[in-house]
């Protein structure tokens, strides 16, 4: 049986407390030969979770969980620019020198590279902190576009759906890919069914094994196209109403609020990396005009798209890492959504 230890630090995002069990569990349903000991670990004991929804969550273990542990997970957290509780870092650096496998889930990436285990390494973050984790530690290799990135025993997810992506390829790796193909069959079964969806639109959603994630690579291979949302559910093959439910359960967005988030982060990338017009960009990403473009990047970002590149181009050639240019960062803010028109 192998042991996996979570480690939960204060503001863990409910839903990637949670996402490994979820997997985990399937997994173990979907074979006799598959067995996960998970444990929760958490510094301190009590930890709340992150809003919009905090819960107090008491954990049976300690750093101590993880000392025997044949596989780490460190979720995401807030504060995950400031230093962990005492413990954490020199506990990372134990089980990394012991060869064990560590995986880093949004934000949770940061402490990993605060504590080192990651210099020289590949690794990628939460799409939108992508240029801060290269700036504050230049020694790791940061993919901005990766969702998942594995370089050895280390393995750091975007955070999509809680990392799910992530746990399946960690029942990969332990079983093969039938098992986990198996565990997203038995990932996508009880939600469908709980949807009272069609009998046809079950057998569809059974056929996508990864779930959610061709649509969501989809979305973001199509981001210069005018979706709506019929074009989205249509693509998933899912109902509007399971469509919306499963992206909020998964993300804690709507499915076109994940797209307005997409569309602004290629922009953002567009406008550090390219020189090419402002009016070229919002058609690039799917603005029906740029107007449109410079009134939604300046809502979630606090400035005009000129300004965003004059703040971030001097700085491309005084600090690069292999991953790209990294620069003084302005970061997409929470907001409401409108529709791009």
């Amino acid at each position: 049986m192998s042991t996996v230890a979570l480690l939960a630090l204060d503001g863990i995002p409910a839903h990637q407390l949670s996402t490994p069990a979820l997997v985990l569990g399937a997994a173990a349903r979907s074979s006799a030969e598959v067995a996960y000991d998970l444990r929760i670990c958490a510094v301190p004991h009590t930890v709340t979770t992150a809003e919009p929804a905090p819960l107090k969550v008491t954990a049976p273990w300690g750093l101590e969980g993880i000392a025997r542990a044949d596989t780490v997970i460190l979720p995401g957290h807030d504060a995950f620019l400031d230093e962990p509780p005492t413990g954490v870092l020199a506990a990372l650096r134990d089980a990394a020198g012991r060869g064990v496998r560590i995986v880093g889930v949004g934000t949770g990436v940061f402490t990993l590279a605060r504590a080192g285990v990651l210099d020289g390494r590949s690794a990628t973050t939460v799409w939108r902190h992508t240029s801060e984790l290269a700036l504050r530690h230049p020694r790791v290799a940061v993919d901005p576009c990766g969702t998942v990135v594995v370089d050895g025993p280390f393995l750091t997810s975007a955070g999509l759906f809680g990392g799910i992506d992530l746990f399946i390829r960690l029942v990969e790796q332990d079983h093969g890919p039938l098992a986990a193909a198996e565990t997203a069959r038995q990932l996508v079964l009880p939600i469908a069914a709980e949807a009272g969806a069609a009998q046809d639109e079950l057998d569809q959603a059974i056929a996508a094994t990864a779930g959610l994630e061709p649509t969501v690579r989809w979305l973001e291979a199509s981001l210069h196209r005018p979706l709506t949302l019929a074009d989205i559910a249509e693509h998933a093959r899912l109902s509007v109403r399971s469509l919306n439910r499963r992206f909020a359960a998964h993300t804690g967005q709507s499915p076109l609020q994940y797209l307005l988030r997409a569309r602004l982060d290629r922009a953002r990338q567009l406008l550090e990396c390219d020189d090419i017009t402002i009016e070229e960009i919002a058609a690039r990403v799917g603005f029906g005009s740029s107007s449109s473009f410079r009134r939604h990047f300046k809502h979630a970002t606090g400035a005009t798209p000129r300004t965003y590149r004059t703040v971030r181009r001097p700085a491309r050639g005084a600090s690069r890492t292999v991953a790209g240019t990294v620069s003084p960062h302005l970061e997409i803010r929470n907001s409401t959504v409108e529709k791009p028109g």
